[in-house]
C-alpha cells in the first residue's frame, strides 16, 4: 500500500462487516497531481485518430469479458450484490464500452455553403471538451465508470475518476482494463478520498473541462453548482422515485402473475439501491388487497445472504448508513398510518442486511412517498382511474424511470405519452441498454449517459470558416 496525504480508510465487506483491505485517500497534492497529469493525458489521447480509440475501446472491453469473474467477485464482496448480478453488471459494461468505441467513429461534422464572397468553406465538427472529473457512487460500481470512461475516452477526452470509497477495488480492475488495452497511462487517473474536498478540489482546476456525475439529487445540485460557478460542461443523472402503473387488464389472471414477477424481481435487484428502482405501484382499488398480499408474500419468500452464495436472492446493504436510513423511512411511514405488510427491521446477523418491506396505501407526506428510499421499500397504492394514477405517478419532482403494465395498445401509447420521464417501461423494466440514452427530466438530472447521446455530451461544436486570403 502506497501512502497518500488524505489518510486512509478500510474497506468493508457489507455481507460480513470484515475488512477487505484499507485504502490510501488523495489530499491536495495527489488531486492536483492527477488534474495535471489528466491535462497531458488529454493533449496525447486527442490526438489518437478516432479509429485507434475504437480499437483500444474494443480491446479495453474484450478484457473485461475476459476477466469476470474476477472483477465480479471483487464486485460482490465490496459491494453485496449476488455474484450472479455482479457477473451481468460487469458483462454489460463490457456492451456500454463496445457501443462508445463505435461511436468514437461517428462523431460527424458538417460542411456548409458559404453565403459570402471570398469564403472557400464552413465546417462544423465536433472536439472533446477536455479533461473530465467523474464521480460514481457505490451501488454499480463498475456499470457507472463505464458509461463515463467509455464515452469520454471515445470522444478523446482523457478523465479524473473519483469512485466511491466504500467500492474502489471495482473501479481500479476496470482502469487496468483500459490501461492494458492501450489508453495512455495519464488519459486516466483514478483517486479516492473525501468526497466533498475531492469534487470541490477538481471543479476549480483549470485543467477540468468537464463535470459529470452520478449520485443523489442533493449531491449533484451542489456540484452543478459549483461547476456553473466554473462555468464548466456538467452532466448529472441523478435520483428518481419510479411509479408502476398497472392497468385493469393486467391486474389479475395470468396477467397479475406477469406483473408480479416483473416487479418483485425488478425492486429487490441490488438490495433496492437502484437510482431507477421501481418504488410506488399504483393498482386498481379493487385488486389492492390481493396485489398487495401476494407481492408481500413474494418479497418475503426472497433468501437473503452472501452475494457469493448461489442460493441468495438479495444481498445486504451496501453500508451501514443505510440501514439507519430505511429504519428512518419504515418508522415515518408507520407512524402516519401506512400498512406494514412485510419486512421493515433490519436482520440480526453480521453484515448489513435490511427485510425486504412492503407497504400498502402510504399517505402521500410520508417521506417515502416523497423521497427515494434507495433500499428494498415497496409501496402499493389504489387508484381509481387511470388519468388520476397518471397524475398522481406525475406529482413528484423527480423523472428518471417509470413503468406500466398492459395488454391494450391504446393504453400503453396513454401510459407512454402520460408518464413524465427520461424512461418509461411498458410491460419491462429493461430501460437501461447500450444503445439506449440513460437521463432523466427535472430533478433527475441533466443530460444522458449510454446511446449515441452519451459521447455528444463530451464534446464542444467548433465552426472553422477557411476565406481567401488575397
Amino acid at each position: 500500500m502506497s501512502t497518500a496525504s488524505g489518510g486512509e480508510r478500510s474497506v468493508i465487506n457489507p455481507a460480513d462487516e470484515s475488512v477487505l483491505a484499507t485504502l490510501p485517500l488523495a489530499g491536495p497534492a495527489e488531486l492536483a497531481a492527477a488534474a495535471e497529469s489528466a491535462q497531458r493525458g488529454f493533449e496525447q489521447w486527442r490526438r489518437v485518430r478516432p479509429h485507434d480509440r475504437y480499437v483500444i475501446l474494443r480491446r479495453a472491453a474484450e478484457l473485461l469479458r475476459q476477466r469476470v469473474s474476477e472483477i465480479a467477485t471483487v464486485l460482490t464482496l465490496e459491494q453485496g450484490k449476488p455474484l450472479a448480478e455482479a457477473k451481468r453488471e460487469v458483462t454489460l459494461s463490457a456492451d456500454i464500452i463496445d457501443f462508445q468505441a463505435e461511436e468514437a467513429k461517428r462523431l460527424y461534422g458538417r460542411t456548409v455553403a458559404p453565403r459570402v464572397e471570398g469564403i472557400l468553406s464552413h465546417t462544423v465538427t465536433r472536439v472533446p471538451v477536455g479533461p473530465v472529473a467523474a464521480f460514481t457512487p457505490w451501488n454499480f460500481p463498475v456499470n457507472l465508470p463505464s458509461r463515463k470512461l467509455g464515452s469520454a475516452l471515445a470522444a478523446g477526452c482523457s478523465v479524473v475518476l473519483k469512485p466511491a470509497e466504500e467500492t474502489p477495488g471495482s473501479a481500479m480492475l476496470l482502469v487496468r482494463c483500459f490501461l492494458d488495452a492501450g489508453v495512455p497511462v495519464e488519459a486516466i487517473q483514478l483517486v479516492c478520498g473525501d468526497p466533498a474536498q475531492v469534487s470541490s478540489f477538481l471543479i476549480e482546476r483549470p485543467e477540468i473541462a468537464k463535470v459529470s456525475v452520478t449520485g443523489s439529487v442533493a449531491v449533484g445540485k451542489l456540484l452543478g453548482e459549483q461547476a456553473a460557478r466554473h462555468v464548466k460542461r456538467f452532466t448529472g443523472e441523478l435520483g428518481g422515485h419510479a411509479p408502476v402503473i398497472v392497468a385493469e387488464d393486467m391486474a389479475a389472471g395470468a396477467g397479475l402473475d406477469f406483473v408480479l414477477k416483473q416487479s418483485v424481481t425488478a425492486k429487490y435487484r441490488n438490495a433496492g439501491q437502484v437510482c431507477a428502482s421501481p418504488i410506488r405501484f399504483y393498482v386498481p382499488r379493487a385488486q389492492l388487497t390481493t396485489f398487495s398480499e401476494r407481492f408481500a408474500a413474494a418479497a418475503q419468500k426472497l433468501q437473503l445472504g452472501s452475494g457469493l452464495d448461489a442460493a441468495t436472492q438479495m444481498g445486504p446493504l451496501s453500508h451501514a448508513r443505510r440501514i439507519e436510513d430505511m429504519e428512518r423511512f419504515v418508522d415515518d411511514a408507520v407512524g402516519q398510518g401506512a400498512c406494514l405488510l412485510t419486512g421493515g427491521h433490519r436482520v440480526a446477523r453480521p453484515g448489513f442486511f435490511f427485510e425486504p418491506t412492503v407497504f400498502a396505501e402510504a399517505p402521500a407526506s410520508s417521506r417515502v412517498m416523497q423521497q427515494e428510499p434507495f433500499g428494498p421499500i415497496a409501496v402499493i397504492q389504489p387508484y381509481d382511474a387511470l388519468d388520476a394514477a397518471i397524475e398522481e405517478a406525475n406529482a413528484l419532482p423527480y423523472g428518471l424511470g417509470a413503468y406500466a403494465f398492459t395488454r391494450d395498445l391504446h393504453t400503453a401509447h396513454r401510459l407512454g405519452e402520460g408518464l413524465e420521464a427520461g424512461m418509461v417501461g411498458i410491460n419491462h423494466f429493461g430501460v437501461s441498454q447500450p444503445e439506449l440514452p440513460f437521463g432523466g427530466i427535472r430533478e433527475s438530472g441533466i443530460g444522458h449517459e449510454q446511446g449515441p447521446e452519451g459521447i455528444r455530451h463530451y464534446t464542444e461544436i467548433k465552426t472553422i470558416t477557411v476565406g481567401q486570403p488575397f
